[in-house]
């Protein structure tokens, strides 16, 4: 072997270092890139990672409770499950829908339907309000792109008995009707936000994070006893059947509060499956439907000529013949009643006495003196739909206008403004505004009569049921005061020849009143259309469970004010 081939090359040192420097300059390179990375630009990528993967959605909060006065639940929320997608993932992943095609949910068919024209939307509602169930049978199958979230609906336990008073919310647990809509913004509470990461194929991979805690909605106490509105409900659909009317309302009112403890219309609708109901059923008749009061009005007329120091209670009227004419309308009674006093007017229910007494007034001294009940504005009850009725302004009242008011007509109100007005006589002539909410302190009234002239009301709207034309709205053991109405129904400016309204108002128990309660029937067909006969029954048979239901003792049912107790002394008109 020759000296040349033994020879063996070695790097030179210079060659070595460069190599050394050059992956010294490399590890440099890559130990500041780690720095600017975790230290100078931290923030910056972080903002950036949690953009493309940290993910946000709302959390529900439920709405308040609403109870009854005894702290019955008449409108709760309950969690439901709702399931959205992610349209661009669904897409990217169209092969894996086919795990859906026969479920009765999202079916396979009901995806491609959702997701078309959204191809680039980041989200899209599948199906909402589901039960836990339900929800399970679709997110089984894994499907990419699918996901779920919890809401909240709403859930009435009454159901009809409640419904126009409550109201209902819709899907996105939004007050639509009733006191679910007029206290929405205290019942719907705070949305709350979740935070949770996801990775490039949109699936969590880290725990979910409460950002924002979701605040629930405030609770609301009605002042509605259930037990009563049960009775209230009961009474007026059995009614409405059996007069075959149009509809009807009730309202319970406690007199010394002015708070509504009942209040029920029909036609009614089931707030929990409002699937075909119609528009109509949906109104609170009670305070949204406005009709003239006819002689439920007249104890008005009576007060108004009393308050003006024009009558006494032992006063007269001369009816002879039973006829009246004013301008060119020949005002009827029934019969000829002659000469009566103040309590057989209200008895006989005299249009001719009335009038009379009208027209000794100032024209206008009534219609001022029906304004002070409240008639032609609210009542404070801040429903919403509440009509205000009409009491027209008129710079002179003309006779015949002075007499058709007194019988109640020419002034169009609602049922809760006349159970209202008949709180007033109730109330030794206090005025109260009414609500639908439970008072833990008394609300201020406004005395608008002197209070004996409202008692001699009460003790002469006894009469009317003991002796007049409300008998049928006794309730054994106990004194009853009130007065029916029966009026034509006004379509469109003209009195409907076969169609009517009966009424009763009444003030239970006569001697101590506590509970005002108005009876109102739409068009009855069958067993007759009178007050006296339609609407009087029904305020007896309320009257006969919330009376014991209120621990009202019964008492025995002496007539307190009755005609052969006047004196002839208080001058004839």
């Amino acid at each position: 072997m020759s000296q040349q081939q033994l020879t063996i090359k070695t790097p030179s040192v210079a060659r070595l270092w460069f190599v050394l420097g050059v992956l010294g300059v490399m590890l440099l390179l890559l130990a500041f890139r780690a720095f600017d990375l975790h230290v100078l630009q931290h923030e910056f990528l972080a903002n950036q990672g949690e953009k493309r993967n940290l993910r946000s959605e709302p959390l529900a909060a439920h709405r308040g409770v609403i109870y009854d006065r005894t702290g019955s639940p008449l409108a709760v929320s309950t969690p439901v499950t709702t399931l959205w997608g992610n349209p661009s993932e669904l897409v990217e992943h169209r092969q894996e829908w086919q795990r859906l095609r026969h479920n009765k949910v999202v079916s396979e068919a009901k995806i491609a339907d959702m997701v078309r024209g959204r191809e680039n939307k980041k989200f899209v509602y599948l199906a909402r309000g589901l039960a836990p169930l339900q929800a399970q049978s679709v997110l089984a199958e894994g499907v990419p792109g699918i996901y779920s979230r919890t809401e909240y609906r709403r859930y009435y336990p009454a159901g009809e008995v409640t419904s126009h008073v409550i109201g209902f919310t819709n899907i996105d647990d939004q007050g639509q009707e009733g006191l679910e809509l007029a206290l929405n913004d205290s019942l719907k509470g705070v949305e709350g936000r979740r935070k949770y990461v996801r990775d490039n194929r949109n699936r969590v991979i880290q725990g979910i994070e409460v950002d924002k805690e979701a605040r629930p909605g405030t609770d609301v106490t009605l002042s509605i006893d259930l037990r009563l509105q049960y009775i209230a409900y009961r009474e007026l659909l059995a009614a409405v059947k059996k007069s075959k009317a149009a509809g009807g309302s009730v309202v319970v009112l406690d007199a010394h509060t002015g708070e509504i403890l009942a209040m029920v219309n029909q036609p009614s609708f089931n707030p929990n499956n409002r699937e075909g109901v119609q528009v109509g059923a949906l109104r609170n008749r009670a305070v949204t439907d406005m009709f003239e009061p006819g002689s439920t009005i007249k104890p008005l007329t009576i007060a108004a000529a009393m308050e003006e120091g024009l009558l006494k209670a032992s006063s007269t009227v001369d009816t002879t013949p039973g006829t009246l004419k004013v301008a060119n309308k020949l005002i009827r009674d029934a019969r000829n009643y002659g000469v009566i006093d103040i309590p057989t007017i209200l008895a006989k229910s005299s249009n001719v006495a009335t009038t009379k007494v009208a027209l000794i007034m100032d024209d206008q001294a009534l219609p001022a003196f029906m304004r002070r009940f409240g008639f032609g504005a609210t009542t404070g009850v801040a429903f919403p739909g509440e009509a205000k009725g009409s009491l027209p302004y008129r710079q002179h009242w003309r006779e015949i206008e002075r007499a058709t008011l007194s019988y109640g007509y020419g002034v169009s109100v609602t049922a809760l403004q006349l159970a209202r007005a008949y709180g007033v006589l109730a109330n030794n002539g206090n005025l109260l505004p009414a609500t639908l909410i439970k008072q833990e302190q008394p609300l201020v009234g406004e005395q608008i009569i002197d209070a004996e002239h409202a008692n001699d009301m009460v003790r002469m709207l006894e009469g009317v049921v003991n002796e007049g034309t409300a008998s049928r709205a006794r309730v054994p053991g106990y004194r009853i005061a009130g007065k029916t109405g029966t009026v034509r129904k006004l379509t469109n400016g003209s009195y409907e020849e076969d169609k009517y309204l009966a009424m009763f108002a009444g003030i239970a128990p006569a001697e101590n009143p506590r509970i005002v309660t108005v009876v109102v029937v739409d068009e009855p067909k069958e067993g007759g259309y009178y007050g006296g006969l339609v609407a009087a029954p029904v305020f007896a048979h309320i009257m006969s469970g919330v009376l014991p239901m209120l621990n009202i003792e019964p008492h025995a049912p002496e007539p307190i004010y009755a005609s052969s107790e006047v004196s002839a002394q208080g001058g004839q008109l």
